[in-house]
């Protein structure tokens, strides 16, 4: 590996929020220490379709993950299997969702919740099921606990690429909307318990990258082609070339990103070209 990498999705945030509320990130904007530019996602704009989409670099109408419903092991190459491939560790804290995609299916919440496979392409995985989630109850771990895991991850195993993926944010859009006394309050605890870490993961030696699968819109919903449920923003904390800070990125262009920074052959089927050099 050319570089280790750690990958941090709070699902649902749209862009707006990120640069207004995530004073932690901004300030290491401020300083000089992160980049931040704007990002849109594939359509539809929906939760597993981005997370397939993230990682392969296809379109969702080519994976052919279009709905939440339609969950099944990706056929096309993926980050994981192409760090593990290239002789990299790698390591997941995430929404079961992602197992089923890029591990195996289905999901056997015994077996799976928690797991270290040799072989990989997960080699450590963490995950969960939220399991009876609603309006009312939300089912989603603490943030900070999945931070903490996902640090464990990287200083008990050594892992080279690592993702984490919280649903917190996105679950409380869903039940407020993201104009709200609530919003606020939720993105303003997630970067206070996120920015503990950052310094910690850039010590042991990490770029990061920091974003959301997908916005959300004022009313609490995604899926659609509006800016507001499509575009995010990114964070980078790293050594790499990057684009004008105007740029609109390409969410097809994050997974061939991450494997060029690691120093992974992009697979050919990860057409868009690497934003970062």
């Amino acid at each position: 590996m050319n570089a280790r990498l750690l990958l941090i999705l709070l699902d649902g945030v749209p862009h707006a929020n990120w640069r207004r509320l995530f004073g932690n990130l901004e300030g290491w904007v401020a300083s000089g220490e992160a980049r931040v530019w704007r990002m849109r996602s594939v359509l539809p704009s929906t939760s597993a379709s981005c997370y397939a989409s993230i990682h392969t670099g296809v379109a969702p109408q080519v994976h052919g993950v279009l709905s939440n419903e339609t969950i099944f092991r990706v056929a096309q190459a993926d980050v994981f299997s192409a760090v593990a491939a290239a002789g990299g560790r790698t390591g997941a804290v995430a929404h079961s969702f992602w197992s089923s995609f890029f591990h195996r299916h289905p999901f056997d919440p015994v077996r799976d919740i928690e797991f270290d496979a040799p072989a990989g392409p997960i080699h450590h995985g963490r995950f969960h099921t939220m399991t009876g989630y609603g309006h009312d109850n939300q089912m989603t771990p603490c943030d900070a606990d999945l931070f903490a895991t996902l640090t464990m991850l990287t200083e008990r195993h050594g892992i080279d690429y690592g993702m984490l993926h919280s649903c917190t944010l996105d679950s409380m859009g869903h039940r407020f909307g993201h104009d709200c006394i609530e919003m606020d309050r939720a993105c303003f605890v997630a970067d206070g318990q996120l920015a503990p870490f950052i310094p910690r993961w850039r010590a042991a030696g990490y770029e990061l990258v920091v974003t959301a699968d997908h916005g959300q819109s004022v009313r609490g919903h995604h899926g659609g082609a509006d800016e507001d449920q499509r575009d995010v923003a990114l964070y980078y904390f790293g050594a790499a070339a990057g684009p004008e800070p105007g740029a609109l990125l390409d969410q097809l262009a994050l997974a061939p990103t991450i494997l060029a920074r690691l120093g992974v052959a992009v697979p050919a089927t990860m057409a868009a070209l690497s934003f970062l050099s």
